[in-house]
């Protein structure tokens, strides 16, 4: 096994010597990077299908082509991101120049899930290199062919002694929160949340923790049923379900339930079509036995009325509803990250605002309604990591929104300008003149002074 200690301090003796600070350094590596991902697209592509069983189309959607965009954003903004940005000086400091100059953190641990296992460990590594970092990646060990890519991809690009890669699972996992980072980000369940904090805490190091929980939609009784049926299915089914801020479950008014099924029923039908075998086409799998295993055991005594079909051979469940779920059954104790859409009936709006209030602030919220004094009474009274109105998912495919959560859905964003900022620090600087020197601020204070001090700084 790799010797990490050793890894992490070849790197930091690597960042030590300055070379990241550079802008043509930094400009290099994400023009290298982009290039290559490009030279090794199929490959890329291949490894999402082995792992997850994507589709071409979707792995360059949610995946290839979102990292591209990212890149090529921090390329045309770089030089913008990395000057130094000047600040008000008050009077009391005069005369002086104030200002904060962008700084990367060092050596930075990514440590990524397995669900969008190349975008999501690509993302936060473009606000690395931008930053100026020597980063080192940890990608899940439950999507090995991406992992394995990546490790290929990122040996192709980099000397290992300025960006590395560490394969491997949970002994490699300990071992890296054993060391000393500078900043670590992480992306996976609040379980492992918990425990990389604990450890960060030990060297008091700064984090970014992107977790998920229960991401609610609620469909008021003005929404437009058609659209957000058609939008729900495009949000929860992507990826089988398995997204950190897909729908985890529908309150839906109960006068716009029945309607509210009729039409997700129409939309996977149309959506998600079936083979002669009555298998779904293109359609991922869950990532493995144990999840599989669980979805299926979530299922267990609920009223299903769309799908519920499963293929044990070949890991998948079909896009499902169930109906008349309480808040109390095992399904709605968890993060579902499968295709099981929970809906549940609401008379008053207050009822369900109510009901989303009770439980840990959520990664993402949808609204479906066309009332925009509802609009506002959700964006005042539930707090939320980000979410959309009248669609879902979309959010996060912006480059000029951060993206994080919030309390149990994470600590922290990224995306865009974000990820730059979230792997820099701010140093604050005040530039003092010599020229001047009021003496005002120096022992003895008379009574003159103290008045002039109280007048300044009032």
């Amino acid at each position: 096994m790799l010797d990490i200690s050793l890894q992490v301090n070849r790197q930091r003796e690597f960042f030590n010597k300055g070379k990241t600070l550079e802008y043509s350094f930094r400009l290099e590596a994400l023009r290298k990077l982009s290039s290559t991902i490009s030279e090794m697209e199929s490959e890329i592509v291949a490894a999402l299908a082995s792992d997850l069983n994507k589709s071409e189309i979707e792995s360059f959607m949610t995946e290839i082509g979102i990292v591209q965009s990212e890149i090529k954003y921090a390329i045309k903004n770089l030089a913008k991101w990395i000057k130094k940005r000047k600040h008000k000086t008050p009077l009391m400091l005069f005369p002086a120049k104030s200002y904060s100059i962008p700084e990367p953190y060092g050596v930075v641990l990514i440590m990524s899930p397995w669900n969008y296992p190349f975008m999501l460990t690509i993302i936060p590594l473009i606000g690395a290199i931008a930053a100026g970092n020597c980063p080192i990646l940890k990608p899940s060990a439950y999507s090995p062919a991406v992992s394995n890519v990546i490790y290929k991809l990122i040996s192709n690009c980099f000397d290992d002694n300025y960006c590395s890669v560490i394969l491997g699972s949970r002994k490699e996992n300990k071992e890296l929160l054993k060391q000393r980072f500078d900043y670590i980000f992480f992306t996976g369940s609040l379980a492992v949340g918990q425990l990389v904090m604990e450890a960060a805490s030990r060297y008091l190091t700064p984090i970014t923790l992107e977790l998920g929980g229960k991401s609610p939609v609620i469909v008021d009784k003005t929404s437009d049923i058609d659209l957000a049926a058609k939008r729900l299915v495009f949000g929860k089914y992507m990826n089988a379900g398995q997204t950190c801020v897909a729908p985890d479950y529908v309150l839906v008014d109960k006068n716009k339930k029945t309607e509210l099924i009729e039409k997700l029923q129409y939309y996977i039908n149309y959506c998600y079509p079936k083979n002669t075998n009555d298998e779904v086409i293109d359609y991922p799998q869950i990532i493995n036995q144990k999840h599989f295993e669980r979805l299926c055991q979530l299922m267990h005594d609920e009223n299903i009325v769309i799908g519920g079909k499963t293929y044990p051979e070949k890991l998948s469940i079909e896009p499902t509803v169930l109906v008349d779920v309480s808040f109390d059954a095992p399904i709605m104790q968890e993060e579902i990250f499968g295709p099981l859409l929970p809906i549940i009936e609401y008379e008053k709006l207050d009822e369900a605002i109510s009901e989303i209030q009770s439980r840990p602030k959520p990664l993402a919220l949808y609204l479906f309604s066309s009332d925009k004094s509802v609009w506002r009474k959700i964006e005042k009274n539930i707090t939320f990591g980000g979410g959309c109105i009248n669609d879902c998912l979309m959010h996060v495919s912006s480059l000029y929104l951060p993206f994080g959560g919030v309390g149990d859905s994470g600590i922290g964003n990224y995306h865009g300008k974000a990820s730059f900022d979230t792997f820099s620090h701010y140093k604050s600087m005040v530039n003092k003149s010599t020229k001047i020197d009021f003496d005002v601020r120096y022992r003895p204070y008379d009574e003159k002074k103290e008045k002039l001090i109280h007048k300044l700084l009032n």
